[in-house]
């Protein structure tokens, strides 16, 4: 869900940077410091998501059961 967000940020962002950009390039400074922290907002929805796969090993193992059983 964090990549979903960051990605939209990011091109909602991009889209309206990129038209002010044309019209004030003072804008442009501004508009890279949010497309950064976007992405820190990805990444940061990656790397907790990673943990939580690598430490949720054991649990939850009789979750996915055929439904012949």
């Amino acid at each position: 869900m964090s990549s979903l967000a960051a990605g939209l940020a990011i091109g909602i962002v991009g889209d309206a940077g990129v038209r002010a950009n044309a019209q004030q390039p003072r804008l442009f400074v501004g508009m890279i410091l949010i497309l950064i922290f976007a992405e820190a907002l990805g990444l940061y929805g990656l790397i907790v998501g990673l943990v939580v796969a690598s430490t949720a090993e054991g649990k939850g193992k009789g979750l996915c059961v055929p439904y012949n059983q």
